[in-house]
């Protein structure tokens, strides 16, 4: 009897930890995909991506993580290395182990001391913001 009670916490836990990662997308840090990823779904990436990035949703770039292509998005977060231009509709981070070579169109930006940026910077205004959301 107390190993069923055990097993059915087990399973209802499982179950909700289940259902707070529906719609998050994971590319691992032994990962590498040479290709465009298109989702309306957070992403994060640990490993590498070769190729563009879009999403209606929020990136998250991790240390390990790398990407060789240019980023659309709501929101992104950033701790590892971008070689492309980001383009967000809503806020950008870089974290202080953040390295991004390109250009940067942005609604919202923090940079945490020792992030490192290499581009020109375009701050949207908030009517551009709506219509970017709007059309996607």
């Amino acid at each position: 009897m107390q190993n069923n009670k055990r097993l059915s916490f087990f399973l209802t836990m499982a179950k909700g930890i289940e259902q707070d990662l529906i719609g998050i997308n994971i590319i691992g840090e032994t990962t590498e995909i040479e290709g465009n990823i298109v989702t309306s779904g957070d992403m994060r990436i640990d490993g590498k991506l070769k190729g563009d990035f879009t999403s209606s949703q929020k990136l998250v770039v991790s240390q390990t993580g790398c990407i060789k292509g240019n980023i659309n998005c709501n929101d992104c977060d950033i701790s590892g290395k971008v070689q492309g231009n980001i383009t967000t509709s809503g806020l950008l981070i870089l974290r202080s182990t953040a390295t991004v070579l390109g250009d940067i169109t942005i609604f919202k930006l923090a940079i945490e001391p020792d992030g490192q940026f290499s581009g020109v910077c375009k701050m949207t205004s908030i009517s551009q913001s709506h219509s970017t959301k709007e059309k996607e």
